[in-house]
């Protein structure tokens, strides 16, 4: 079966928001549970900053099929 370029590119774009939410909640995770088990500042620091980047592009790739 042949797929159009607008389906290969729901396909993508659907993994894509895939992957970013679970990363999205996996560094957020780690982030809020973190402190609870003795992880090093650092690393959750740099967990919060992922999770930041997920969200803003999450709301990037929304507005953008808005269109």
């Amino acid at each position: 079966m042949n797929r159009t370029r607008g389906e290969e590119t729901g396909t993508r774009m659907g993994t894509t928001k895939s992957l970013l939410w679970l990363v999205l909640l996996v560094t957020a995770a780690v982030n809020s549970i973190g402190s609870f088990i003795g992880l090093d500042e650092v690393l959750r620091l740099s967990a919060g900053g992922v999770t930041v980047l997920c969200i803003i592009a999450l709301v990037v790739l929304h507005l953008r099929n808005r269109r």
